[in-house]
């Protein structure tokens, strides 16, 4: 440090007021900290997925998020165009200096870049057996097939083993757990359950399950599923505008409520209306998809007499498709 300069440490390295008195430090002593839950994932720069959609999510959830960078994601709010993935000893030695640290409640794996980097988190996941891993398997189709391939059987070999909950849309689990299925309906969520139970899973959380047209109104399920059958789920209305960041969104909700030492089925219930809502209130930053507003709830209410969709709050429905105002009645995924 050069002669006559003083350094002034930042506001959050400085040690408690000692002029607060010891009630004050007692106190700080006395508030519970959140769970605290490890998400390993790709940097999204679009700040709708990834990384910035797990931190957004968990710390609405109530959650403290140690976000461990798996790869770099090329990529606006349309589209992925690229990715850059984190050499495995760098995302090793990233969880490693944390949970020397920190103690760890729950994990999130989301997009971990490279079949490497897989074995190197599966080989951390394997040290902390008994906390709860949600995991979610995004639609990997931007993928060059040299990369996919050897990605998802490193996923299904190392991650699958050691999950509780994995979530996933009903297409891409289906691609992903029964690739050979010829029959001309589609897979249950039981039967991928059953599929997913054969690596050592021991639940799937299946979105965007199609239900039969009621008039002009499409309507999607949402199903909690063991190998023994269905648990419980959510019935969406759907909506016809591209999203961006849901999976996200309702996984790390999940595993935060799992951390935080709920029960399985209140925790997808609770995730899955969080996701609907966050949805519902999305905003459109860009010229491309819709992005979840995780911070729905913190929005204050209507004046009285102010109806949703007045001033600061999101324009209603049109034939454009544009998402509703906050607040409104209308269910999406």
């Amino acid at each position: 440090m050069a002669q006559g300069l003083v350094r002034t440490l930042p506001q959050d390295t400085m040690t408690p007021d000692a002029t607060a008195g010891p009630a004050a430090a007692e106190g700080l002593q006395d508030v519970p900290p959140p769970a605290c839950v490890m998400s390993f994932n790709a940097a999204d720069p679009s700040g709708a997925a990834g990384l910035a959609g797990d931190v957004a999510t968990l710390a609405a959830m109530g959650a403290h998020a140690l976000p461990v960078t798996t790869c770099v994601l090329m990529r606006d709010s349309a589209e992925i165009f690229d990715q850059h993935p984190i050499d495995a000893d760098v995302v090793t030695e990233q969880a490693r200096t944390v949970l020397e640290d920190i103690t760890v409640s729950g994990w999130k794996v989301g997009f971990l870049g490279s079949a490497e980097a897989i074995g190197a988190v599966a080989e951390i996941l394997s040290d902390y057996p008994e906390l709860p891993l949600v995991s979610y398997l995004p639609n990997l189709g931007w993928l060059d097939d040299d990369v996919s391939q050897p990605y998802l059987e490193a996923f299904r070999e190392l991650i699958l083993p050691a999950t509780e909950v994995l979530v996933g849309n009903h297409k891409t689990l289906t691609d992903f757990l029964l690739p050979d299925w010829d029959s001309e309906r589609p897979p249950s969520a039981r039967e991928l359950a059953v599929a997913a139970g054969e690596h050592g899973t021991r639940f799937v959380l299946v979105t965007g399950i199609m239900l039969a047209s009621k008039g002009t109104d499409q309507f999607i399920d949402n199903v909690l599923a063991s190998p023994q059958g269905a648990l419980t789920g959510e019935k969406f209305e759907m909506f016809d505008t591209s999203f961006v960041g849901a999976g996200d969104t309702l996984s790390a909700a999940l595993a935060a409520l799992l951390a935080a030492g709920g029960e399985l089925h209140a925790a997808v219930s609770e995730a899955l209306a969080f996701m609907d809502q966050a949805l519902d209130s999305g905003f459109r930053p860009g010229m491309g998809g819709v992005i979840p507003d995780r911070f729905f709830w913190a929005m204050p209410p209507p004046e009285d007499g102010e109806e949703p969709g007045a001033e600061g709050e999101l324009p209603q429905e049109t034939e454009t498709n544009e998402p509703k105002g906050k607040g409104g009645p209308r269910r999406v995924h």
